[in-house]
């Protein structure tokens, strides 16, 4: 199995142009044989916890693709359910709600989690089930070998590829000594590991470290910290305390301030028209998929943002102030699809099956651009178990962000550093 596409796709678009997804007919009518049992995907959701926000709109795209997929038929002919629970953003409810979905709940697989702290202490629980545990979570904890060959990241790109890939342009473009604030944990450290190597080997010098607590409430104490000789502040922030990180930093600056270049993690779910953010204007992000519809528009972007009903700016169509997490929820939608492509190749009916999904999965290489994959193509590396797509920059620009620089497939690709599939299930 080398790609997979949706089969449904010219309707999905028909009918999202109408603006929506087509209407769904009673599920009853659709999947009315005695075999169609649903397929029951275990959500592990930060719906409390410094990722509730993430969690909200991961909710949210994760119905928007079930809708879809069951509307265009299901999976081998039944329908999808999922079943959530909160994980609190914490490692040790994480590992407990993985238990549940395999032992109460009688989930055929697990997926959504985003904190890469959560999937280090889930992870271990899902192989021990054997429970197939998809996560969206961008860290390199699975494409480092630390995990299992039950936990896979086939539908997001991790921190790795994405720095590696953008070390070289913020470099050549902004400045090569970088003061880096990041937070003090997994996610953070894999920024500071892996951006530090790629500045190093790009000619540039990381100058500055400065780690962060994730409870941390007030940052101006830290600011001190970043050396002078700083021409390059790179800021990956998360939490609910996102937007007081950043006014505080434009406070400290004032109009002095060194080139900026952001993960967009720092204002997820934060409108860029919000008061004192607009010492931003002219500062750089990453983003894994545009908030703003940009010129050069996809067809399949339109359509994605209007199943998950979400505005050309990035917000809810049902409330402006409510923006999403655009630049990673895309991966839930892209992750069900690839569920639903490895379950098809692989006729899957049952746990007992669970084996060889993934081995499904792993024979994965090319993903193609199209509604299953509207952020862009991607590259499976089955092996490692981690997908390899495209990488963008925006920059601010009068309260919108307009992308400057996209990356190749190629410039995120990265030396094997394990094979799963030489391991024992």
């Amino acid at each position: 199995m080398t790609s997979h596409r949706l089969t449904s796709r010219r309707s999905l678009l028909k009918g999202a142009a109408a603006g929506g997804l087509l209407a769904a007919s009673p599920l009853a009518a659709r999947f009315a044989s005695a075999q169609s049992e649903p397929i029951r995907i275990g959500f592990q959701q930060h719906q409390t916890g410094i990722g509730a926000a993430y969690g909200r709109w991961y909710g949210r795209t994760t119905e928007a693709a079930v809708k879809a997929i069951n509307d265009a038929g299901g999976i081998n002919g039944r329908p999808v359910e999922i079943v959530a629970e909160d994980d609190g953003t914490d490692p040790k409810r994480g590992a407990e709600v993985i238990e549940k979905f395999a032992t109460q709940h009688n989930c055929d697989i697990a997926f959504g989690t985003l904190f890469s702290h959560v999937v280090m202490g889930s992870a271990p629980a899902a192989g021990e089930l054997k429970l197939p545990y998809f996560v969206v979570s961008e860290g390199h904890h699975v494409a480092s070998g630390a995990l299992n060959r039950w936990t896979l990241q086939p539908g997001i790109t991790d921190v790795k590829s994405q720095v590696s890939s953008m070390a070289p342009w913020v470099t050549d473009t902004l400045g090569k000594k970088v003061t880096m604030v990041f937070p003090d944990y997994a996610f953070g450290h894999d920024h500071r590991d892996f951006f530090s190597a790629a500045v190093k080997a790009a000619g540039g010098d990381v100058v500055g470290l400065i780690p962060i607590p994730p409870t941390e409430t007030t940052f101006t104490k830290y600011f001190p910290q970043i050396p002078r000789e700083t021409e390059v502040l790179y800021h990956v922030m998360v939490g609910p305390a996102v937007l007081t990180f950043v006014k505080e930093l434009g406070e400290f600056f004032g109009p002095s301030a060194p080139a900026i270049f952001g993960f967009i993690d720092s204002l997820e779910a934060v409108d860029l028209a919000s008061p004192g953010l607009e010492f931003l204007d002219g500062t750089y992000f990453w983003e894994g998929n545009p908030r703003y519809a940009q010129a050069d528009q996809s067809e399949y972007d339109k359509a994605f943002r209007a199943a998950v009903g979400v505005d050309d700016t990035g917000a809810s169509t049902s409330d402006a102030k409510d923006v999403s997490t655009y630049a990673h929820m895309w991966g839930c939608w892209e992750t069900l699809y690839i569920i639903k492509a490895a379950m098809e190749a692989s006729g899957y009916a049952g746990p007992d099956d669970r084996q060889a999904l993934v081995e499904a999965v792993e024979a994965m290489t090319d993903m193609p651009e199209g509604m299953e994959h509207p952020q862009g193509p991607k590259l499976f590396n089955g092996r490692t178990h981690q997908v390899f797509g495209r990488q963008y920059v925006s920059q601010a620009k009068e309260g919108r962000l307009v992308k400057v620089h996209a990356t190749s497939i190629e410039d995120t690709l990265y030396p094997d550093e394990v094979d799963y599939t030489t391991m024992s299930f």
